[in-house]
């Protein structure tokens, strides 16, 4: 993994969060509308500050773990969100599920991303990520 000044990764963060920001909202719309492939996932966080559902895109269900390399890690609002209330809902495979998110700052986000289900997305994370941060959500078991 490429690592940059803090003057690259600021570049970089806002060269690329703009691109992101709309690619997210078309796959978000699409997974709130039933039309996106099941790889994807929602996460659902509380906004810390309005206290209101704020969505983000994921893709590593394992059974009743959801894993997710925040590219940007504590530069990203979920991420921050996450850390005020840890409590998230997962949209996977059309159904929500309810979960508790840890943030693993120790864990390794590059070769957490090499074991995700969808390493051609991995790889895209694995490009533009300027501060990556693993993060375990721990799924309410399915009856």
């Amino acid at each position: 993994m490429t690592h940059f000044t803090g003057a690259e990764r600021t570049r970089k963060y806002r060269v690329l969060s703009r691109g992101l920001v709309l690619g997210n909202a078309v796959l978000r719309w699409q997974l709130e509308h039933a039309v996106a492939p099941n790889a994807f996932a929602l996460v659902e966080t509380i906004g810390r500050r309005s206290g209101r559902p704020r969505r983000t895109c994921g893709d590593g269900l394992t059974g009743d773990t959801f894993w997710v390399v925040a590219a940007h890690g504590h530069q990203s609002d979920w991420i921050r969100n996450v850390e005020h209330t840890p409590h998230v809902r997962v949209l996977t495979h059309r159904q929500w599920r309810t979960g508790v998110a840890h943030l693993l700052p120790d864990d390794d986000p590059d070769t957490r991303s090499r074991r995700l289900p969808h390493q051609w997305d991995a790889t895209i994370g694995r490009l533009i990520a300027t501060r990556p941060l693993s993060v375990r959500i721990d799924l309410t078991p399915q009856p």
